[in-house]
């Protein structure tokens, strides 16, 4: 038996840190979580990408009493997809509001989340970068494959 040792490289900055643009993309973000509807989670996420064409899309996540919702992540993704076929995703910002802040710890995409993302990851044929957004620090993954190193390939 071998032993195998997965490590992903996540950068750690505050928002004063970010580029001018990155900004943009984290602020949309923080944005989106008011067109949240988590009436039954209170988990209001937002999420915001930058398209490869310059275009900025955001998403939210949405609930429903069978609990059949959809995440942020997706939301954009999927609204990119149908508005912009074709045309790669560069860069995904998340963060989530509850309990009348945002979240202390940055948030991750949930694993169906980075299943999607990495498809379309793939379909660009180049790193879609992933901020991670809390209250006071952001993790920034190089590529969404960073957030899932053993993932489903046959696609």
């Amino acid at each position: 038996m071998t032993e195998l040792n997965i490590t992903t490289k996540i950068m750690v900055s505050s928002y004063t840190e970010l580029t001018d643009d990155e900004k943009k993309l984290v602020d949309l973000a923080k944005e989106a979580t008011k067109s949240s509807y988590a009436p039954y989670s209170h988990f209001h996420v937002g999420a915001a990408i930058l398209l490869e064409n310059g275009v900025l899309i955001k998403g939210a996540n949405q609930e429903n009493a069978a609990f059949a919702g959809i995440c942020a992540e997706r939301s954009a993704i999927y609204n990119a997809g149908a508005n912009y076929p074709g045309i790669g995703i560069k860069k995904i910002a998340v963060t989530a509001f509850t309990r009348g802040d945002y979240v202390e710890e940055p948030c991750a995409p949930c694993g169906v989340c980075r299943q999607a993302l990495l498809e379309f990851e793939k379909n660009a044929g180049y790193p879609m970068e992933v901020y991670m957004i809390g209250r006071d620090k952001i993790y920034h993954a190089a590529s969404v494959a960073d957030l899932l190193p053993l993932c489903f390939k046959e696609f």
